[in-house]
């Protein structure tokens, strides 16, 4: 963990290889919208991601093609995906940690980040939704650390209630507290 002005922040250094879904759905620049819709039914996704000679130039969407389609009244079968696609494509090499993945998310307000390779091949894609199922996971690791780990505190020194010294305070409600004010507590 690292304490930056006030705020405690759980760094961590997962790799994206390790969370990013391997085999993301594409389409070539080329395609109609009928063909990438078809392909993100087919794999159960919300985007495709759009090739140019086998590199990613862009991604679409289903807000795109919502917006950009559907609610302009066009034929999916008639429009190219290259028409309608984000561009520029931010995307993230695999060798790159979650924690730089969620930076990259929040600089470019993308919700979506195609992994590439050395080559700058797509090999995977990582989404919003995938970095908040390793968040989740982190932090009830981190829950039960803290549980498994927890003693409870004796301390000597003056009570926060009293203000007597005492050689066995015990932190209950975030004070400090000597046995006579625990009694006092646990009776109200």
């Amino acid at each position: 963990m690292k304490k930056t002005s006030d705020k405690i922040h759980l760094e961590t250094r997962v790799p994206l290889r390790d969370i990013m879904r391997p085999n993301a759905t594409t389409v070539n620049d080329d395609a109609s919208v009928a063909r990438a819709a078809l392909a993100m039914c087919r794999d159960e996704v919300g985007s495709c991601i759009v090739l140019e000679k086998n590199l990613p130039v862009g991604i679409v969407t289903e807000e795109d093609i919502n917006c950009k389609v559907a609610a302009k009244d066009r034929k999916p079968g008639e429009v190219r995906v290259r028409e309608i696609m984000s561009t520029p494509l931010i995307t993230i090499r695999a060798d790159k940690t979650v924690g730089d993945a969620a930076s990259m998310m929040t600089k470019h307000r993308v919700r979506r980040l195609p992994v590439i390779d050395e080559s700058k091949k797509v090999i995977g894609i990582v989404t919003v939704r995938d970095l908040l199922t390793v968040s989740t996971e982190i932090n009830e690791v981190m829950a039960d650390l803290i549980e498994i780990n927890r003693v409870d505190e004796v301390e000597v020194g003056m009570c926060n209630r009293c203000g007597k010294m005492s050689d066995d305070l015990r932190r209950v409600d975030n004070v400090m507290l000597c046995p006579t004010c625990r009694e006092e507590e646990f009776l109200q």
